[in-house]
């Protein structure tokens, strides 16, 4: 999923031993080279998104102890679109151009307080939405930059429906969550092997 930047329900094929929730664990540990951007951006043992040089990284990695085989294909299936409303745009200049793109929860759950975006992308957005709704989200608001927003909920309970209080939350700020099809990229597994320790 880090590696090729999909969610899980875009991959097919994973063996029983590689499953996410009852699969083998592994403890890996890798040091990026001195001179890659990673090195000199990050902090050694900082957690944050997953940039394009670590994907690269982390990909190179999986094909050489995993030995690693896929290939891509493009499946009809549900989408969402993230569009611009009809209303106010209720997005604000990022207080810290600088800051760490992040989306989180306002009180800690999926659901009650509400949600925040720092230094937010739309493309951004659309990623974290997609991993919330479990379908892939295609940005096409058109807006271009980095956001901060705040949408506040009153719902104090945790076990609501994610989908529909992330489309009242977008809506909220001005854009639009709605159902659509379209092609998906699903990566399939062709061949991969428990890796040996060093």
């Amino acid at each position: 999923m880090l590696a090729l930047n999909v969610e899980d329900f875009q991959i097919e094929g994973i063996p029983g031993w590689g499953s996410f929730v009852a699969g083998d664990g592994f403890d890996i540990q890798a040091v990026a080279p001195e001179n890659s951007a990673f090195a000199q951006w990050r902090p050694a043992f900082s957690a944050g998104a997953v940039n394009d040089e670590e994907r690269r990284m982390l990909l190179a990695l999986l094909i050489d102890r995993f030995q690693l085989k896929f290939h891509v294909e493009s499946k009809e299936g549900q989408t969402y679109l993230l569009e611009r409303g009809k209303g106010e745009l209720k997005l604000l200049p990022p207080q810290d151009k600088n800051a760490f793109p992040f989306v989180h929860p306002i009180a800690g759950g999926w659901v009650a307080g509400g949600i925040q975006g720092q230094n937010i992308s739309m493309p951004q957005l659309a990623e974290y939405l997609s991993r919330r709704t479990e379908r892939p989200v295609l940005n096409q608001t058109g807006v271009q930059g980095s956001f901060d927003f705040e949408f506040r909920n009153n719902d104090e309970q945790n076990d609501a429906d994610i989908t529909g209080f992330l489309i009242t939350a977008m809506k909220a700020i001005g854009l639009e969550l709605k159902s659509s099809k379209g092609p998906i990229e699903t990566i399939v597994i062709d061949h991969a092997e428990r890796p040996s320790p060093n």
